[in-house]
């Protein structure tokens, strides 16, 4: 199991990058895929067409998400954390994926660089 950290900038004030990151329908805009999401604690979401599902844990609105990825039978929960920091650039985005199964790590990182995060900065670049 791998931890996953990385600071990304992203060219939006907090409270738009936390609505694209919470709202259903916002996900399903910049990033082509289905989406189910809801900002209520205990939910199940899905994300790119089941390719990422899990569990929403804690939010607060415009700053911070949490979430439990899930990974089949792992032994100890993935965890995502997402703080936003507003920033003169936009948000300063503050990301920390625990416990990621080896074999699945590279791909994770590639998402997050690239399908997720990259894909917001280009949607509001």
């Amino acid at each position: 199991m791998k931890d996953y950290k990385k600071h990304f900038i992203v060219p939006a004030p907090p409270e738009e990058l936390y609505k694209a990151l919470t709202n259903q329908y916002t996900i399903q805009l910049w990033s082509g895929e289905p989406a189910e999401m809801s900002t209520e604690p205990g939910t199940e979401f899905s994300l790119w067409g089941d390719s990422i599902v899990g569990m929403n844990l804690e939010f607060e609105e415009d700053k911070k998400i949490v979430q439990e990825w899930y990974f089949g039978d792992q032994p100890e929960d993935s965890i995502v954390t997402i703080i936003l920091h507003p920033s003169k650039k936009g948000t300063d985005v503050e990301l920390k994926h625990t416990n990621i199964p080896d074999e699945a790590f590279e791909d994770i990182v590639n998402g997050w660089n690239e399908a997720y995060f990259g894909a917001l900065i280009d949607f509001y670049s």
